[in-house]
Order: structure tokens, then sequence, then C-alpha cells
């Protein structure tokens, strides 16, 4: 279903960002007030181009980071950093919003020359919603070098049951509209550095034509717990 073709259920924003990612456009998602409180620009990785990059650098800020499911993680055995940091600044995992971090490895696709360009990391953002369609047919060492420029996050096992972060709240996006369990995250920043208010990112999702949520709407729909 198009976003020119609204379903009967259109004014529910769960509803339209489902559609939307089924369509391969972004969505913007608030995660909490009393979490990181920030909007992240989230993407199916498989829809990210080139001008999406540029969009994400631009319009959102933050850091461009792939959320793969804790499956697709397990096939590719790719570690959590906190586990593979030989180095003292790897102690401790506390954070001000009281969560633990999802960060794994950094890549590049083997296809790219710096890795950081609009076209080198659309072309590895591309090739890891790929992977993640069939990570048990994928050889992922032989596509991807690391370190790179795209940040892997890995999600929690039960997703939304165990963690409520927005690598959480896109993969069960992802999920729900039958996409490849790869996502693209990256946080809105305002013009002083800080985080997008959600009143601003409301005002941003409506002049550009997207969707807005909350993630606590999307907690409510996809928490199995």
């Amino acid at each position: 279903m198009s976003r020119t073709e609204p379903s009967t259920d259109h004014a529910d924003p769960v509803e339209r960002a489902i559609e939307a990612f089924e369509a391969g456009e972004p969505v913007l998602i608030h995660d909490a007030a009393d979490r990181e409180g920030e909007t992240d620009l989230i993407y199916p990785a498989g829809a990210v181009t080139p001008a999406a990059v540029a969009r994400l650098r631009n319009d959102a800020g933050g850091l461009v980071c792939v959320a793969v499911s804790d499956a697709v993680a397990r096939a590719f055995d790719l570690p959590f950093a906190r586990e593979v940091i030989d180095h003292p600044v790897a102690s401790g995992e506390t954070l001000s919003y009281g969560d633990r971090s999802s960060f794994s490895l950094t890549v590049n696709h083997r296809d790219t020359y710096t890795g950081i360009t609009d076209d080198d990391r659309s072309t590895t953002i591309t090739a890891l919603s790929r992977a993640a369609s069939a990570p048990d047919e994928f050889d992922f060492a032989a596509e991807f070098r690391a370190p790179g420029h795209v940040h892997l996050l890995r999600g929690a096992p039960g997703l939304l049951t165990d963690r409520r972060g927005h690598t959480e709240l896109g993969l069960a996006l992802a999920a729900a509209a039958e996409r490849p369990p790869a996502v693209v995250v990256c946080e809105m920043l305002d013009d002083s550095g800080g985080a997008l208010s959600p009143a601003d990112a409301r005002a941003y999702a409506d002049h550009n034509d997207l969707v807005y949520v909350e993630g606590s709407r999307l907690v409510d729909r996809f928490d199995g717990s």
C-alpha cells in the first residue's frame, strides 16, 4: 500500500510508520523523555541511497549507524564493542540514561574506497541489508572489512521486551513492515548541537511529509512482554 493510498487506520502513527517502512521511506522515532530523550531518523537499510546518507548527515547530524538483529549478529559472530576493546576505557558500562550500549564493530564494504563518502556508505549499508536478509548464506568477512565508517549496533534478543532503544524500536518496525532486520538510525540534532526537541522533530516530519511516532506507541504495539 502506498503513502498516497492510506489505510482506514491511517491516522494511527504506528500504522503510518509501518506503511512508510514498507515503501522504503524514513520514519522519525522519539524514544522517551526519561531515556535518551532523542528523536532518530530511521531508514530500512536496504532503502538507503547516497541521497539518503546526505539527508542523514545534513538534516539529522548525529552518528549514522546500522542496527541488526541479535540473530544476524550471532550468525556473523559480531561482538559487542565493550567485549573486544582491550583497554581500561572499556571497563564499566554505566550510561547516563541507565541502559547498556549496543555498539559492535565499525565496517566498510570491501568495494568502497575510503568508506566515508555518501556513495561508499550507501554501498556498505545496502550490502548490510542484503546480508541481514540471508545471514546463513553470506560470508561476512569476505564482503566487509573493519575498522570502517559504518557503526554496527546489535539488537537485544527480545527486542523491546529486553531493551527500548532506537536500535530495538527500529528493528521492531522493520519486522512489522516485513523488511530485513537491518535499519539505519541517526540522532537528530538542532542548530546548537543539542538533541532536536520533539516539537521541532514533528515540525520537520510535517514539512517533509514524513512520519513521526513516539517510541511508547511502538512499545505498546510490538512489545510481547
